[in-house]
């Protein structure tokens, strides 16, 4: 799973051939680390259909605040340069999959 920036988020995300799911969280908020393995479990396994990456939203505030992202984690899919999906709070990871299911 690899980290994004404001710069770099349009040519890794929108521009971005499969649905790319995009963690935001910060270095202080312990439901993103609780979340953290779980996305990369879910990249490991569903990597080839769905790109995972994070952004840290204190050190690349201009994307979060686009977006309107107000909490996190906050998980969006992008698909063809829209979000499609918008997944908020940590949750286990069979939820997880169920709220990805159409996109892996």
């Amino acid at each position: 799973m690899k980290a994004v920036t404001d710069a770099d988020f349009g040519s890794e995300v929108l521009e971005s051939d499969k649905p790319v799911l995009v963690d935001f969280w910060a270095e202080w908020c312990g439901p993103c680390r609780m979340v953290a393995p779980i996305l990369e479990e879910i990249h490991r396994e569903h990597g080839d259909k769905l790109e995972i990456v994070k952004i840290n939203i204190d050190e690349n505030p201009k994307v979060p605040a686009e977006y309107g992202v107000m909490q996190i984690p906050t998980m969006n899919v992008y698909k063809g340069g829209v979000v499609v999906k918008q997944i908020m709070g940590a949750k286990p990871k069979a939820a997880l999959l169920r709220d990805l299911a159409e996109f892996i």
